[in-house]
């Protein structure tokens, strides 16, 4: 592949091992100078620079000396004083003084060893130092080269990567991946913070050059500087994100500084060495860029002396190993670097700085050209002094160069191995031999190189954005570290030199540090006179230089045939890199050099830092393993002696290296003047005594601090051991008097005792003659006794016996006869129970039955109700359609069932009406045929009598009997049919009461099914209504409700009248049929209402209008509350009820209730008022929530219902009672129910939206309510994280219970501050009847933010993490809990709870016997809320400064670190830190559930309301 990264061979790649070396060291005359080359010579710099601050009064001098003689030399090693001294190996070991001979000092070591060395090279060790080290190394009480190595050990043995050398930042490279120190949460606990606060952090420095541009106007600069390794480049990516983030650009606005330019600036600029896999081989100064407001406007990036002669070994194409700018490190590989993913990486990279797809492929085939043009090798030709292509392989790599390139092969070819003279008679070509044509070659391919480079840094810099405008900013200066190899070249001559100009500009630094620190503390100090170019020529003489090539390196000018040749190229990018020169210029370019150059550019970058205010970070290198946990004391001694950390040290012991608090000196040495502390004097006062006494010289008082002078802390610590010495002697003698008359004691209660014993003896003899004689007294007494009572006994016996028999006899008879009396009760009692126990159990079993079907159902219910409420809208749809399909199946079985019913209700009707009239018509014929017989029988009995008897006599009898017979049969048969007709009406009967009995049947299981129909109803109700709420709601952001209020334009952008619905419903009919609009105006108690329906409808809009005016108007007061509801929210529920605002499209009057709050709640610090009304608006939400309904769900549902119902009514109304007397209940049920029943109420959108409106400011008032106590109690918070310090009272006798009950009062005092406020806020919040559902919210979010606040500090302050102050804290919390048990768990809810962080993390603190728990002790049973990291920090962080006990043991330590790193490896999130949850947690729902019902109706309403006519609906 044509691109490679992270690669490149040692330092020495390019040098000959076998040429001379010119040692430079002290031994050489300062003529040895001449004999450098003369690009050395303008860099080494002059004897005479000098660094000097002084003050306003020329006092004399304080020469400094060598390092070991000011720093902390020791005036007074004792035997038996603890101190260190030099090892070959660990370079400094501690050990135990066993003897002093003269300047001879006998030393035994720690690891068993005896040493002998000078009392000078000796130094003390301070025995009080805090086990984990302390984070700022001025505060050491020996300020020397041990102490400061031992800190860092220390530190860096608990993953404290980073210590503080005052302003100066010390960063350890940990070799591992530590992402909880970088996170968000951390950059949120920096920012801000004072400088020293907060455990030292990289972070802490940007936000302390960040604060004092903003605050003084001024740019400010960080130099990152240490060997190669070391972490430069990591930190300035920290830095950068930590700006980002201050600046506004954190991941939001686009991607930062680092993201954009590193991989692609590290792909090209950065080497493999032999110390640092990916070292930085050009200095890169990062210009960030700030407007007045402190945002970042723009970013650059300078970068500085790119050292070419090793980058263009980087990269390889395919088979890195046969290119020669590749192979000579025989390193190809690196292990844990992934080629292919760091090519896409880069090209990514590239893609988002700019660079197309043209210009890259531009970039890969200049980069492979210089790979070929390593590749060509030379060999003598036939001419003197000329070269020849070698072979066929070089020709090979020489034509794919020019083909890359784009240039011409033959010219190409003459320009590296010829060279053209011009001189003012003619034009000269030169033929060059083999190894000045190799020159030529390297020559050609370092220029394209550099030009390659300084065109991607440009490139990047368009990307990123400059602006010009910017009169301040923020610059980070990475640049490579020092180097000392076995052979150093030209290379690392200026790569040194470099590192001492910018170390010429730390002591400059440090002198400004200390003089601002001596005159901020006011005190008498002499100018200090240092001259620091000495380290400089230190450094540079002592190294060995290979001045070999020199000449040859120092070169930097362009080659004319070299410039032509590729200006000359057909490739547009390559022509680009070099374009033609004025001739002035290339003349001038012959006689150019990388020294002056590099010169150029370094004084260019000083001038640059000099116009800032610096700010240092000293990166430092563990071990040269590059592996986590290793710290090799030599190696880092070295660092720190060249980084300049000891340099800083060595100033400050120019004049006071130790500097100690009032507090701490008297903590420290008041035992050597304790009649000073019986006084009143204050501590300064107490200082100056202490010192006047021990006849100290040279010191200084400032106003907060004591400033010694080297080895005056040794002095004192020397007589402060001799006064402790003496005080253990006076112990050890009391003890020794103590034990001996303890022994004395002792003896005498022995003989004491043994005397007793004797007597005792004595006496018992004497006592045992005297109890025998009485006992044989008494035995004769008690068998006389014993005799006469036996004799007594059976005749007793004897007597019992007789009674016993006949009373047995009686009883035996009683017995039988109860016991018959009871078997029979029994047997009767047992039936009994039988009985009623099977009619028990029987109703017992139906009752289970029953409950067990009831509770399943109810259960069944509630399931489907928790199912429904945990889907999402979609499944909430589908939900929603199954049951609709479920509704409209069951309502077609019902319609069916319904109409299968009415047809045979009709075809019963019918066929019993077709009886009814064929019976009807038999009747009919029945009494036609009596009549006709009736009418026949006369007219034959006037026949008979009008007829002669004789003649007529014999036929007309015949002819009657005819016809009688005739009729009588005809009388039969209608006879029989209407028996007939009887039966079939009979039957018709008995079936239509088995009808009757199987419609009675069906009626019952229709109402069954209507129960079942209406509760499914319901369910696909509140699915529709839930659904639709969410859609419509959804559309109506929050943030919008908020935002919107109401002015004069919208309000006028509104109709007049409110009420114009378009729909069919109400008023305006669809194909133009007008209807009239319901009557919405309060309905007047009396006669005269025709009259007002007949005024114009501007006057009722007008009427609307002032009642709405009133409305607003009694609102925007302080009506209070009515037997615990607030008067307002109900005031407004009822008038927009009634005014059937909610179901409207347009109107005013929510936009001028949004403002009338919106405006009551702009006094941000009234919390009466917020309370007040966020009671309301909760009320109001509540009663919305339970009211408005969305137009989705009401208009399928109802109708659904209402068809329902009207089949229902259908089905009954000729069964039970007149539709009249049927309807007349459901209807007088709807009027009765009135407001109190919160009917439900089709909501349109401006509803909705007075709904969204109303939710966001209920939420913005909460959260002022939060944000205000959080305001009240976060400066008490720090002030409760630590406890007190002891007075200097409590050193005196007798007197330190007192100083403590006083510490406890005070820090107490703070708590109860606390406690107060929070009281308050609680009682505020009662008194204005907020739902102790809200209220508990608040506490239980305070009580979060107390637990995040404490425990965040906790973690990132050491002297918190002690046992005293864990014990004080302990106290704190118990206030705490009892005030949750005031206020109940009603008000406070979970807010005990919150504090478990900082509770386990307490209670570690104060409990005893730390190194006996086990870390499944600890994690399981102590603290198992808290993390491993939150463990491991507190663990390593924990000091006893009451009893002297120590952390948890290494075992476990160690066990921590391990599962932090797996945690690391895994990419689980190892934050330590807490994350204050500010959002608003709970929803509309919460509140309707959590809630009681309201009863509106009988609020009492405020005389302004009442006195008014339009609001007489309310009486």
């Amino acid at each position: 592949m044509p691109h490679r990264r992270r690669r490149g061979r040692p330092a020495a790649a390019f040098a000959a091992c076998s040429e001379p070396l010119i040692p430079l060291g002290p031994a050489a005359p300062v003529s040895s100078r001449a004999r450098l080359p003369a690009a050395c010579a303008d860099l080494h710099p002059s004897r005479e620079q000098r660094c000097r601050l002084r003050r306003h009064d020329e006092t004399p001098c304080v020469a400094v000396g060598k390092l070991h003689d000011k720093m902390g030399t020791p005036v007074n090693i004792i035997v038996g004083s603890h101190v260190w001294v030099e090892d070959p190996n660990l370079a400094w070991i501690d050990g135990e003084v066993v003897s002093i001979k003269d300047n001879e000092v006998h030393v035994q070591t720690s690891n068993g060893k005896k040493v002998k060395t000078n009392k000078s090279k000796v130094f003390p060790k301070d025995m009080e130092a805090p086990p984990g080290g302390v984070d700022d190394m001025t505060r050491l009480s020996y300020l020397h080269e041990p102490g400061v190595l031992q800190n860092l050990a220390t530190r860096y043995e608990l993953n404290e990567i980073y210590t503080y050398t005052g302003s100066i930042l010390i960063a350890v490279n940990p070799f591992q991946r530590l992402p909880h120190l970088y996170d968000t949460h951390m950059m949120e606990q920096y920012k801000g913070a004072d400088f020293g606060e907060l455990s030292p952090h990289v972070f802490a420095v940007a936000d302390v050059a960040y604060r004092a541009m903003i605050n003084e106007g001024k740019s400010n600069s960080i130099l990152v500087s240490g060997e190669s390794g070391a972490g430069k480049t990591e930190t300035t990516k920290m830095l950068m994100r930590y700006l980002a983030h201050l600046g506004g650009r954190s991941g939001v606005e686009g991607r930062t500084v680092e993201q954009q330019s590193n991989p692609v600036l590290e792909a090209f600029g950065n080497a493999k060495t032999v110390r640092n896999n990916n070292s930085s081989r050009f200095g890169k100064f990062v210009e960030i860029q700030f407007d007045k407001t402190g945002r970042i406007s723009g970013a650059a990036i300078r970068t500085y002396l790119l050292e070419r002669s090793r980058d263009t070994q980087r990269y390889k194409l395919a088979n890195a190993r046969s290119f020669h700018y590749l192979n000579q490190s025989s390193c190809i590989e690196v292990e844990g670097i992934n080629d292919a993913e760091e090519y896409l990486a880069t090209r990514r990279a590239m893609d988002i700085v700019g660079i197309n797809e043209e210009e890259q492929e531009a970039i890969f085939r200049v980069v492979a050209a210089i790979l070929h043009l390593g590749n060509i090798n030379f060999a003598k030709g036939t001419e003197i002094d000329s070269s020849v292509i070698k072979d066929d392989k070089s020709r090979f790599h020489l034509n794919t160069a020019a083909e890359l390139l784009k240039c011409d092969c033959d010219n190409l070819e003459k320009a590296l191995i010829t060279r053209v003279i011009v001189t003012p008679e003619e034009i000269i070509t030169r033929t060059l031999d083999p190894a000045s044509a190799l020159v030529s070659r390297d020559a050609l391919a370092k220029t394209i190189y550099s030009r390659l480079f300084d065109w991607i840094v440009e490139k990047i810099n368009v990307s990123i954005g400059q602006d010009p405008n910017s009169k301040q900013l923020i610059g980070v200066l990475d640049i490579y570290g020092f180097e000392s190899f076995k052979i150093n070249s030209f290379e690392q001559l200026c790569i040194n030199y470099t590192n001492e100009k910018l170390q010429q500009h730390f002591n400059q630094h440090v002198f400004k540090m200390e003089q601002e620190e001596y005159t901020r503390e006011e005190i008498n100090w002499s100018y200090i006179e240092f001259v620091d170019n000495q380290d400089v020529l230190d450094l540079i003489e002592k190294v060995m230089y290979q001045a070999d090539f020199f000449l040859d390196k120092n070169k930097d000018y362009v080659v004319a045939e070299h410039q032509d040749l590729l200006n000359a190229s057909s490739c547009p990018f390559v022509a680009a890199l070099f374009p033609a020169l004025p001739e002035e210029t290339a003349k001038s370019s012959k006689f150019s050099s990388i020294g002056s150059r590099f010169k150029l550019q370094l004084q260019s970058l000083m001038e640059t830092l000099s116009s800032t205010e610096p700010h240092y970070i000293r990166c430092v290198k563990p071990n040269n393993l590059l592996k986590p946990a290793i710290f090799e004391n030599t190696n880092v001694i070295q660092q720190l002696r060249c980084g300049g950390v000891l340099e800083a040290i060595r100033i400050s012991c120019a004049g006071y290296p130790t500097r100690k608090t009032f507090y701490e000196f008297v903590n420290r040495f008041g035992v050597l003047a304790p009649e000073v502390l019986e006084g009143s004097n204050d501590d300064k006062i107490a200082c100056q005594k202490i010192l006047e006494k021990m006849g100290l010289e040279n010191y200084q008082i400032g106003k907060t601090k004591v400033f010694l002078r080297a080895g005056q802390m040794a002095d004192l610590d020397a007589r402060r051991a001799e006064v402790l010495g003496r005080a253990a002697r006076i112990i050890q003698r009391q003890i020794s008097t103590y034990i001996a008359r303890k022994q004395f004691v002792s003896l005498r209660r022995s003989a004491t005792q043994l005397q007793s014993f004797v007597r005792g003896t004595l006496a018992r003899k004497l006592y045992e003659c005297m109890r025998r004689e009485a006992s044989a007294v008494k035995i004769q007494k008690n068998v006389r006794r014993h005799k006469a009572r036996v004799s007594y006994l059976q005749l007793q016996e004897a007597a019992i016996t007789l009674q016993t028999g006949l009373r047995a006899m009686s009883a035996r008879k009683e017995f039988r006869f109860r016991k018959e009396t009871k078997a029979a009760v029994h047997i009767q009692a047992r039936w009994r129970c039988h009985r009623d126990y099977a009619h028990y159990k029987n109703l017992q079993g139906a009752a289970l039955t029953y409950q067990c079907a009831w509770r399943q159902r109810l259960a069944r219910r509630e399931l489907r109700k928790l199912k429904m409420a945990a889907r999402e809208t979609g499944a909430l749809k589908e939900a929603k359609d199954k049951l609709e399909k479920r509704v409209e199946e069951l309502t077609w079985r019902l319609g069916l069932e319904k109409r299968l019913r009415t047809d045979l209700e009709e075809a019963k009707a019918q066929e019993i009406a077709k009886l009814q009239e064929t019976l009807h018509d038999m009747q009919q014929q029945v009494e036609e045929a009596k009549a006709m017989i009736v009418k026949e029988r006369e007219a034959a009995r006037k026949a008979i009598e009008e007829a002669p008897p004789v003649i007529k006599e014999t036929p007309v009898l015949v002819e009657d009997t005819e016809k009688i017979n005739s009729l009588t049969a005809e009388v039969e048969q209608l006879k029989a049919l209407l028996q007939t007709e009887r039966q079939a009406t009979e039957t018709a009967k008995k079936e239509y009461a088995e009808a009757e009995r199987r419609n009675e049947e069906l009626i019952k299981k229709f109402e069954g099914a209507e129960k079942k129909i209406e509760q499914l109803q319901d369910t696909v109700q509140r699915l529709e209504e839930k659904a639709t709420n969410m859609e419509s709601e959804n559309k109506v952001l929050r943030q919008q409700a908020v935002a919107i209020s109401p002015t004069a334009k919208s309000l006028a952008a509104y109709p007049k009248s409110p009420f114009q619905l378009k729909t069919p419903e109400n008023g305006v009919a669809p194909y133009g049929e007008v209807k009239p609009l319901p009557d919405i105006t309060p309905i007047p108690l009396n006669p005269k209402e025709p009259e007002t329906e007949e005024k114009p409808q501007k006057s009722l809009n007008e009427k609307q209008q002032e009642n709405q005016d009133m409305l607003i108007k009694c609102v925007s007061q302080d009506l209070g509350f009515s037997s615990g509801r607030p008067i307002a929210a109900c005031l407004i529920y009822r008038c927009l009820l009634h005014w059937r605002s909610f179901e409207v499209e347009r109107t005013g009057v929510f936009d001028r209730i949004i403002q009338t709050i919106g405006t009551a709640i702009e006094a941000q610090e009234n919390n009466d008022k917020l309370a007040y009304w966020l009671s309301n608006s909760s009320t109001l939400l509540l009663l919305l929530q339970r009211t408005l309904k969305t137009t989705g769900a009401a208009g399928l549902t109802p109708q659904r219902r209402r068809s329902s119902a009207a089949s229902f009514g259908r089905v009954f109304s000729g069964m039970r009672a007149s539709p009249q007397s049927a309807g007349r209940p459901f209807l007088a049920s709807r009027l009765m129910g009135g407001i109190g029943d919160l009917r439900q109420v089709e909501a349109k959108y401006p509803a909705l939206l007075f709904k969204q409106q109303l939710t966001a400011f209920l939420e913005k008032i909460y959260g002022m309510i939060r944000d205000n106590l959080k305001k009240e109690i976060s400066p008490l918070l720090g002030l409760c994280i630590q406890a007190p310090r002891t007075s200097r009272a409590s050193l005196i006798k007798g007197s330190r219970s007192q100083a403590n009950a006083l510490a406890q009062q005070t820090l107490i005092a703070h708590w109860q501050s606390i406690v107060k406020i929070l009281t308050n806020y609680l009682n505020v919040l009662k008194a204005n009847y907020v739902p102790s559902f809200l209220i508990s919210k608040v506490f239980t979010q305070i009580f979060s933010f107390i637990n995040v606040q404490l425990f965040n500090s906790l973690l990132l302050r050491r002297e918190c993490c002690s046992f005293s102050n864990g014990e004080y804290v302990k106290a704190g919390l118990a206030e705490l809990e009892q005030w949750c048990i005031y206020a109940t768990e009603e008000y406070a809810g979970s807010s005990w709870e919150e504090l478990k962080h900082i509770r386990q993390a307490v209670g570690f603190l104060v409990i005893h016997q730390k190194p006996k728990k086990t870390l499944k002790e600890i994690t399981n049973d102590l603290c198992p809320v808290l993390s491993i990291q939150q463990l491991y920090r507190i663990s390593t962080m924990y000091w006893d400064d009451k009893y002297g006990t120590h952390t948890v043991s290494s075992e476990v330590i160690s066990s921590m670190r391990i599962m932090m790193t797996e945690d690391s490896n895994n990419a689980v999130s190892s934050s330590f830190l807490l994350d204050d949850d500010s959002s608003i947690p709970f929803s509309v729902d919460d509140i309707s559930k959590s809630m009681k019902e309201i009863e509106v109706t009988d609020v009492d309403m405020p005389p302004l309301i009442r006195e008014n006519s339009g609001f007489t609906f309310l009486h």
